[in-house]
């Protein structure tokens, strides 16, 4: 039964230890998530099927106010998001990371982390595809249609979508 208390908080962890710490973090006992998605390499001889981590040095973490600290305990672990001038940890929301995770698991395509803010675009619902009920915003970016998923603490997600597999909400 999950608790209605958890929250979302984004932990920074240092380079290359992403992996090691989430396991640590989830025998713990604690939720986490770590955004990775596989994606088709070439090389000069050969193509491989690699796991790339979408968000490198962050693992996203599900805590109660009182296992908040747990995950600071790791030497990998060195702290937690915060917003300039706040000094609490900043929060996603839960509806904001369920968009994410469920781009994350079903795009075909690979997903993108940008910083940039963009014009805000017409709201829309993916209708076919394997991202089918997603719902964003439709944007262009460089001569592409993308759909974007607004992330408030961390910025945007976004993934290439033909026009033709959105409808307006």
């Amino acid at each position: 039964m999950i608790e209605k208390n958890r929250q979302w908080l984004v932990a920074y962890v240092q380079s290359c230890l992403e992996k090691k710490t989430a396991e640590r973090i989830t025998a713990m006992g604690v939720e986490c998530y770590l955004p990775i998605q596989e994606e088709i390499r070439q090389w000069s001889d050969r193509r491989k099927k690699v796991e790339r981590l979408v968000i490198p040095m962050m693992i996203f973490v599900h805590v109660t106010p009182q296992e908040r600290s747990l995950p600071l305990t790791l030497q990998a672990v060195n702290r937690y998001m915060v917003m300039r001038g706040e000094h609490a940890p900043a929060i996603i929301p839960d509806d904001q990371m369920e968009r994410f995770r469920f781009m994350l698991d079903y795009s075909p395509e690979t997903v993108e982390i940008c910083h940039g803010s963009f014009i805000v675009g017409d709201k829309v619902r993916v209708i076919k595809g394997p991202l089918t009920g997603l719902e964003g915003e439709l944007v262009t970016i460089e001569g592409k249609s993308k759909i974007v998923v607004r992330m408030d603490v961390l910025g945007c997600v976004h993934v290439d979508m033909p026009v033709g597999f959105v409808e307006k909400r």
